[in-house]
Parts: C-alpha cells; sequence; structure tokens
C-alpha cells in the first residue's frame, strides 16, 4: 500500500501519534479491515459495506471515486506503521452530484458524500474525529477538485453536533425522517426512528472561530423543548437523565434554542429495558425535537451554531436564527 507521502500525514493527539494516510491496494483482502472495524463500531453486521472485492473497485485509484482514510496509532516502541493490529479509524465516501439533470457534467455540481466515520471505542478520546475531518477536507480539495462535502447525522447526538456545526461551520440542508429505516446496533436502536440531519460543509469556507460556549448556561430560558432531569433505574444500575417533558413550538424570537441530551448514546443504552416508561424516554425526544425542527426550519429559522455548558451535568443546545424562509430546508 506505497504512497505518495502528500497523501498521508502524522497527528500528535494528547500524547499519542498517529497516522493518516490515503489508502489503496491491488488486493482485495485488504480491504476486508474495513468492514470489520465498521461491524466493531456500530455493531450492526446487517448493514455491512460493499464486500471488499468491491470496495478495492470503488477506490478513486482504482475504477471508482470513493475515498478511503485509514487511521494507525503508533506502537509501544513509538513506530508508526501500516500495521492491521494498529488500524484505530477510518472514513470512506464517494462522489455524487447535487443537480441530476446536470449529473456529472459541471465540476461545480459535484459534492464528496461522507458516508462513514468510525473511531474505535477505546480511541474516541483523542479527538481523531476532527482530524480525520481536517485530512478529508484537504483530500477532497486536492485529489477530487471538489469543494463541498455533505454528510447525515443524528441530530440528538451532541458529539457529532460539536465538530459539524460548532467546529467546522456545517449547514442544514435538510431534515430527514427515519432515513435509514430500522436501523439498530449500538449506536441505535431499531425501535428509535433513524431521524438524520442532512449537512452541507462548504469547504471554500474557514474554519470558523471558536466561539464562546458559556452562553449556554444563558439558553434555557428561550429553548423550544422544555426538560426535566430524572434519576432512573437504568440497564446499569441508577442513572440521571434528562426528559424532554414539553415542546414550545410557537416560541417567538430572532434566536431560539433547542436543546438535545447531553450523551444520547448512554440514553439509549440505559434505556434499553422492559419498563415502557423508561424505554420511551429516547424516543420522546426523537419526536418532541423533529416537532421542532419540521416547524422551525420552514419558518426561515437557520441552525448557526451548537453550544454545550462545561459542567458535570451539562446542557447542549442547537442556536436558531431568524432569517429569509429557505425551501431547502423544508423536510
Amino acid at each position: 500500500m506505497a504512497l505518495d507521502d502528500h497523501l498521508e500525514t502524522i497527528v500528535a493527539l494528547k500524547g499519542k501519534r498517529f497516522l493518516l494516510r490515503v489508502e489503496t491496494s491491488n488486493e482485495s483482502a485488504d480491504y476486508a479491515k474495513y468492514e470489520a472495524l465498521r461491524n466493531e463500531i456500530w455493531g450492526f453486521p446487517e448493514d455491512n459495506l460493499p464486500g471488499s472485492r468491491n470496495l478495492m473497485c470503488e477506490n478513486y485509484f482504482h475504477e471508482g471515486s470513493a475515498l478511503f482514510i485509514a487511521v494507525y496509532e503508533e506502537s509501544e516502541s513509538g513506530k508508526l506503521a501500516v500495521d492491521p493490529t494498529r488500524f484505530v479509524a477510518f472514513s470512506y465516501g464517494f462522489v455524487g452530484v447535487k443537480d441530476k439533470e446536470a449529473a456529472f457534467g459541471r465540476v461545480d455540481n459535484l459534492r464528496f458524500y461522507s458516508q462513514y466515520l468510525g473511531v474505535r471505542e477505546s480511541h474516541r478520546s483523542f479527538g481523531l474525529g476532527l482530524a480525520i475531518k481536517e485530512f478529508q477536507r484537504q483530500k477532497v480539495r486536492d485529489l477530487f477538485g471538489i469543494s463541498t462535502i455533505t454528510c447525515t447525522y443524528d441530530p440528538l447526538t451532541s458529539v457529532n453536533a460539536w465538530r459539524n456545526v460548532h467546529h467546522f461551520g456545517m449547514e442544514i440542508e435538510e431534515y430527514r425522517v427515519a432515513t435509514y429505516g430500522e436501523y439498530g446496533g449500538r449506536l441505535n436502536r431499531l425501535d428509535i426512528p433513524s431521524d438524520r440531519f442532512f449537512m452541507v460543509w462548504d469547504l471554500k469556507k474557514p474554519v470558523r472561530e471558536k466561539r464562546d460556549a458559556g452562553k449556554a448556561a444563558l439558553c434555557s430560558e428561550r429553548s423550544v423543548i422544555a426538560v426535566e432531569e430524572r434519576l432512573i433505574h437504568g440497564r446499569s444500575g441508577p442513572v440521571k437523565l434528562e426528559v424532554a417533558s414539553d415542546v414550545l413550538p410557537d416560541l417567538n424570537g430572532d434566536v431560539l434554542f433547542v436543546r438535545i441530551p447531553r450523551d444520547f448514546y448512554l440514553m439509549l443504552r440505559e434505556t434499553d429495558i422492559e419498563e415502557e416508561a423508561v424505554r420511551r424516554i429516547p424516543l420522546d425526544w426523537r419526536l418532541k425535537t423533529r416537532q421542532v425542527f419540521q416547524a422551525l426550519l420552514p419558518r426561515g429559522y437557520r441552525v448557526t451554531d451548537f453550544l454545550r455548558t462545561q459542567t458535570e451535568n451539562g446542557k447542549n443546545f442547537y442556536v436558531l436564527k431568524k432569517g429569509e424562509p429557505n425551501d431547502r430546508n423544508q423536510p
């Protein structure tokens, strides 16, 4: 898997070094590690990647338009190498089009769809998600000459909201209802609809300046979701969770705030029990926030930022500002 130096980089994160590299190979077996890590992270084998032979053909350096980025951690001795046993994260995506009539006839109509970005659970505290996206941005521009990346993510996941909205300044193009149908595994639940934001990242814009997340402490009074803290007996024992108790969709103002859970993945796991009142806590969050976004986005509100308080029981808020109605935001 030898490649030019400009297709790889080394980053140091929290005292450990990682090798990020665009990968290619003439051996289909070399692509099997992507599916193995995908299934380890999501734990949903039904949602498998294409077979390793197809992945090889999809590669930009072969017959396709897919970009594979692999991340390897340094060994205990400090060595960085392409070693499958040190493979800890990856991203995978491909080129698509926006206007189906123009299709591939115009370069400015091309978009890179980032389908997967996964980090092994043991390595999620290093900031690899940001590093991968930054490297992906560079390579999509350098290799494909494309200035737009698109992706989807669950609007209730604060880690993704912080990265995509606050850090990179991506814009919401569409709120999609249950876009992946029944989607289970470790990071989803079959009984919770797989709603997603469809995001657009303009690579021509610089990464936004970091804003004062402390403002989130002042957001509650303008939040369109009423929330109460509740101690429940979860799957692993007593745990304090946020419960979405009410929706105030008629609240008006130039700036509104939509609160979401601190850790939706934790909420999905802890409420996965038989007691119906507990089990439906994440479903209530899904339905109430869906109601809010479907009401506010067509009214001309745009998600402009994501804030969180830096406390043990922190609060997370989307910031919505009133602008001109935009048809592209209608679900």
